[in-house]
């Protein structure tokens, strides 16, 4: 909670930005692939060029969050929001440039693809984005910063609820308006209005929680915190610091798998929904919109009932197992247990993710917030950029038996957050050995 107004500052102008931003993310998401193939790329193609966000995200996300610690909140969220409203500009732009063909490539492992001038642009759109994209980090210190302990893995639930309400939104946004005689621009043009109103709504709805420390114990005559400048302290904090907290290493290992797997399914899923599913760009959207619907479900009320009588730990240990679970029917292919596989991951990860970020927050206590969601974000995006190039790839040789790799790596997620039951419950004075 900021002490800057003496007042609980409200979740929900954050929810708002968060809902905006991934609404405009989704609205590209159920066509991407095709227009990859349509601009001469295949499956490792799509691969790398959604690892091209991970990867500068790689570099971007530790400073970000660092500099929230130092800066504030408010004016990262406002720089990785412009930096999205700026890629999605140039994403706009190179569905316009005339397919020039730069290098064509005819290979057995890699397949056949061309690597043309828009597609070219759309790698550079991509990369700002990522360098520029420590919104998600900022936004769980920020959500660590005026949530309790009572109230943060509710708050945590309803960040997650509104990142799925996005992503309901916005595929079924895009499969009514790519069905337009304007094809993919028009998509492509809400998400830079998303994206512009997601600027605005951080640079006048947002307040500030993270200018200054306000937990020194002095206080003025009326009994208020002094605030005390601590940029200097955080400068000296890195890595190095975070690893020697000595729980935080087992969250990020468990991290890494949970986006290594994550990220293989995002990559194989559209091409294994175009090619083997024979999906068209309005269902494959509708698939989207209905998973998030009941992520939805499970993040909200599900979520808020079993949070009170179960640990963060529990909920980690059975929703790992579900979300595994999800992987082995999905190989089993066809649109009926595509499906079931859907509400088994809505119900796997809505139970399991808001816990891993409630733990996390806790363990990382209240001054390095932005330092170490900023250093998980690092973690993320290297496990997505192994992920995102290796699913498709992996996809190319293996087809749909493919998700039975991502349904061993999350077991490896389910094995190891066995261990959580022995810290869970402990606070950020626990963590440090």
């Amino acid at each position: 909670m900021s002490e800057e107004t003496g007042n609980k500052i409200s979740v929900y102008p954050l929810l708002m930005v968060n809902f905006i931003g991934t609404m405009g993310i989704s609205l590209v998401l159920p066509f991407l692939i095709f227009l990859v193939e349509r601009f001469g790329g295949n499956a490792l193609i799509y691969g790398i060029l959604s690892s091209m966000y991970p990867f500068f995200q790689l570099i971007g996300s530790p400073l970000l969050g660092k500099w929230s610690d130092t800066y504030g909140r408010k004016k990262v969220l406002f720089v990785s929001q412009a930096g999205t409203l700026f890629s999605w500009i140039l994403f706009f732009i190179a569905l316009f440039v005339p397919i020039i063909i730069l290098v064509n490539v005819n290979s057995g492992p890699l397949g056949t693809f061309m690597l043309t001038v828009p597609l070219l642009i759309l790698f550079i759109a991509r990369a700002l984005d990522g360098l520029t994209g420590g919104n998600v980090a900022v936004a769980n210190a920020y959500i660590a910063d005026i949530s309790t302990d009572n109230d943060r893995s509710k708050n945590f639930g309803k960040l997650s609820v509104s990142t799925n309400l996005g992503f309901i939104v916005g595929p079924a946004l895009a499969g009514i308006l790519s069905v337009t005689v304007y094809g993919e621009a028009l998509p492509v043009l809400a998400a830079i209005l998303i994206a512009l109103a997601g600027t605005l709504m951080v640079a006048f709805y947002i307040p500030e929680t993270r200018n200054y420390r306000t937990d020194t114990g002095q206080v003025d005559s009326n009994s208020h915190p002094i605030a005390v400048n601590n940029s200097g302290e955080d400068h000296k904090r890195g890595l190095r610091y975070v690893w020697n907290m000595g729980n935080l290493r087992l969250m990020f290992i468990i991290y890494f798998l949970i986006f290594l797997g994550f990220s293989t399914f995002y990559t194989s899923f559209p091409v294994h929904a175009a090619d083997y599913l024979q999906w068209s760009i309005a269902e494959l959207g509708f698939f989207f919109s209905f998973l998030s619907i009941v992520l939805v479900i499970v993040e909200g009320p599900v979520l808020s009932y079993v949070s009170k009588r179960s640990r963060d730990s529990t909920m980690i240990i059975g929703g790992s197992f579900i979300l595994g679970l999800n992987f082995v029917v999905l190989a089993f292919g066809g649109t009926f247990f595509t499906y079931v596989a859907a509400v088994l991951l809505a119900l796997g990860n809505g139970l399991m993710w808001p816990s891993i970020q409630s733990m996390l927050a806790r363990l990382a206590g209240k001054d390095d917030q932005g330092l170490v969601q900023g250093i998980s974000g690092s973690v993320t995006s290297f496990a997505g950029i192994f992920g995102l190039i290796g699913g498709g790839l992996i996809y190319e040789l293996a087809g749909r038996w493919s998700f039975l790799i991502t349904a061993a790596i999350i077991g490896c997620v389910f094995i190891l957050s066995m261990r959580l039951r022995s810290f869970d419950g402990s606070g950020s004075s626990s963590a440090s050995e």
